[in-house]
């Protein structure tokens, strides 16, 4: 039935048997096979003769006469040929003539086949002119066939039958397809619902019932314009008079549409190079991370290699081996050699080389701040005026929680180039040094002064007996003495604490004892005291109750 050879028609056309229904000559055209080899040439003096979409042969120009213009020559001759009556006899010849050999039909000429014409075809000029007499004959005959009472029937009962069946399969994507799609997304739902019950955690089955769906209806509609689109082309091909249109359609969509597919099965065997080298990498990847985690285990023992250390050198490892594997798999990436592909590569190495400076210092200085064991996560640090305990060192910066809660992220460029104070990390044993310091008067015995200083400190919680708190006279003022009390303590994480309780333990010990603290500055005696030693006992008493 000459829907079914349509069909067939379309699938040879769009894989390159064929460009139609009806050849008008052998498919093995010397001159396509031609036409692909010549150079920049070809393009400017060679014009292909088309019939109905249809390319017969090519021609050669010339600076005087262009190819198109001769093309255009000979396409009208031979449309003049199809205006015969079909029962009219063709009687095609081949003369010689003195510009080359002629192909003449009932006595008409109608194209010149040239010395150039041969030479661009690598044929002998009177063969070239046998063979493209036979595929003008070919094209005309095939002209009159399809526009015969019998092949207009057959097209008006093949587009119908073609038609109605096109009318069901809409009928069905609209009736049908908000159902198919709902099938899939209780499907889908019910999928997740089992992993809910198997893991016992929350999936949001719903949300991707729903993402599914919509990837469902995309599939749909575009199957849908598929058909809409071989329908049309179809139907085209059915009449003599619409089969152009229908090639164009072909050679916008299918066309393309093929070398897509075909580029694809050419690319297979880099593919598998690269898949090759995917799992390769993958492989590696785990290997290392296998390593790493019996290091943290401690199965493997690496001379002083910190636990701390393991995830950073998993994740530098991680990075080395994927650059690796691209360098590996980059011959490999489709269009990797063409100038658009490396144009592009060295574009965007130019964005990051200007636009990635500061990165690059905070990522080195990360690998400096894990390595170098100055910081550790959990220590508490000061850096510039923030204090705080490490969270998280990162690559690119190091997540510092404050003693007011507080998150705090520090560049590690400016944590290596900074001052870091590091109040958790033991030296010699004894502890961190804590120390205050005080302002007393001349006329106040410096004993008695450093044992209240002393009993404070004894009196103050996370402070060290051993080795013994003691004082220092820091410098003689105008008008007090500046003592300063010092105290070991391994409570780094609490230092403000301890200095609280420090200070409130010397001003009770002071005011215990009468005495007055002239820091921060002082002009002169009160006649009484400030807190007279009676009232400053029953605060005591009232405290103690």
């Amino acid at each position: 039935m000459r829907p079914l050879a349509y069909l067939f028609a379309i699938l040879f056309a769009v894989t390159g048997f064929v460009s139609g229904p009806v050849a008008a000559q052998d498919t093995e055209d010397p001159s396509h096979a031609t036409i692909e080899n010549q150079g920049e040439e070809s393009d400017v003096f060679v014009a292909p003769v088309d019939i109905e979409g249809e390319t017969l042969f090519y021609v050669r120009g010339s600076t005087v006469l262009p190819a198109s213009e001769r093309a255009d020559a000979v396409e009208e001759r031979i449309y003049s040929l199809t205006e015969l009556s079909e029962s009219a006899p063709l009687r095609f010849e081949v003369r010689k003539m003195e510009l080359g050999t002629g192909v003449y039909a009932n006595g008409k000429m109608i194209t010149v086949v040239t010395e150039a014409d041969a030479e661009f075809e690598q044929f002998d000029v009177a063969v070239l002119a046998q063979l493209q007499s036979e595929a003008i004959e070919a094209a005309v005959r095939s002209y009159w066939e399809g526009r015969s009472e019998e092949a207009r029937v057959e097209s008006a009962l093949g587009a119908v039958a073609w038609t109605v069946g096109f009318l069901i399969v809409t009928l069905l994507f609209f009736r049908r397809r908000h159902r198919l799609i709902a099938t899939f997304e209780r499907m889908t739902e019910r999928r997740f619902t089992q992993v809910e019950e198997a893991t016992k955690s929350v999936v949001q089955g719903k949300a991707v019932a729903r993402l599914v769906g919509f990837g469902v209806n995309i599939v749909l509609w575009v199957l849908y314009l598929f058909a809409v689109y071989y329908y049309l082309s179809v139907v085209l091909l059915s009449f003599a008079e619409t089969r152009p249109l229908a090639q164009i359609l072909l050679d916008y969509v299918s066309e393309p549409l093929v070398s897509v597919i075909l580029g694809f099965m050419g690319y297979i065997p880099s593919l598998f190079m690269l898949t090759i080298i995917a799992l390769i990498t993958r492989y590696a990847i785990g290997g290392v991370r296998i390593i790493l985690d019996n290091v943290e285990a401690g199965i493997f023992e690496w001379k002083n290699f910190e636990p701390h250390w393991v995830n950073p050198t998993y994740n530098i490892a991680r990075v080395v081996i994927i650059a690796i594997a691209i360098v590996f798999a980059y011959p490999y990436i489709p269009g990797s050699d063409s100038r658009a592909f490396q144009g592009l590569t060295i574009l965007a190495g130019i964005i990051v080389s200007l636009g990635s400076n500061t990165v690059v210092s905070n990522m080195m200085a990360g690998l400096f701040v894990v390595y170098r064991r100055s910081t550790n996560i959990g220590d508490r640090i000061k850096v510039g005026d923030q204090v705080g305990d490490v969270v998280e060192i990162k690559l690119m910066e190091t997540l510092v929680k404050s003693i007011k809660n507080e998150m705090i992220s520090i560049p590690n460029a400016q944590l290596l180039n900074s001052e870091v104070v590091n109040y958790s990390r033991t030296i010699d044993g004894r502890g961190l040094m804590v120390n205050t310091t005080v302002g007393i008067g001349y006329e106040e015995p410096q004993e008695k002064i450093e044992a209240m200083l002393i009993e404070a400190a004894t009196r103050t919680t996370y402070l060290k007996h051993s080795p013994k708190p003691f004082v220092l006279m820091t410098a003689l003022a105008d008008y007090a003495i500046n003592y300063q009390i010092n105290a070991f303590s391994t409570r780094g994480s609490s230092l403000p604490q301890i200095y609280s309780d420090l200070h409130r333990n010397i001003v009770t010990v002071f005011n215990e004892n009468g005495v007055q603290i002239m820091t921060p500055s002082y002009i002169a005696d009160p006649d009484e005291p400030k807190v007279p030693k009676e009232k400053w006992d029953g605060v005591l008493a009232s405290t103690n109750e």
